[in-house]
């Protein structure tokens, strides 16, 4: 029989693994881009058109040949379809096959009463409990049962818990305790 703490972390990790491969596709398939995303283009048979770009404030790329192209909010085969589009339209190839990959998801935010507030590189598989980890943990003043986090896009924050799963951009607040 397994000591409690070496079945704890056991299970932990099986039921991390889930979690750690949902991210990606997520990422890969539905993930909507945004500031601080970096992307790997690959334009097959034209080395001078590939390139790596990341997501500038205004939510655009500067991409080879065809320059300034927005892409916040579309997803990686929105892209793809619009490089296309743009490299058929403008002469520069007329069957252009692309492939875009992402390299680098923008960060997390933590607020309030972790050791280091500020911006964190994204891991996948991220929860509230490893992100205030990276934060160098609670503070003694910390609330861990008011902890709220604020999704891209949404309006409001909501109510979160330790467990919890941490997506790019998110905003976490961890707030002050009631003595």
């Amino acid at each position: 029989m397994l000591p409690r703490s070496k079945f704890l972390r056991l299970a932990a990790g099986t039921l991390m693994v889930p979690l750690a491969m949902a991210a990606p596709a997520r990422a890969q398939g539905g993930y909507r881009l945004g500031s601080g995303d970096k992307i790997k283009v690959t334009v097959f048979g034209e080395d001078d058109a590939s390139g790596e770009y990341e997501i500038d404030a205004t939510g655009a790329i500067s991409a080879r040949l065809i320059g300034r192209l927005q892409v916040k909010n579309m997803t990686v085969s929105e892209v793809e379809q619009a490089m296309i589009e743009q490299y058929r339209s403008r002469g520069f190839f007329k069957n252009p096959r692309i492939s875009i990959e992402l390299t680098n998801l923008r960060p997390f935010f933590i607020l309030g009463e972790v050791e280091k507030r500020g911006s964190y590189p994204y891991v996948n598989g991220l929860t509230v409990a490893q992100a205030v980890a990276i934060a160098g943990g609670y503070t003694y003043r910390a609330s861990r049962t008011r902890i709220t986090i604020q999704r891209v896009g949404a309006p409001h924050e909501e109510a979160a818990k330790e467990n919890d799963p941490v997506f790019p951009g998110d905003i976490i607040r961890v707030p002050e305790r009631f003595f």
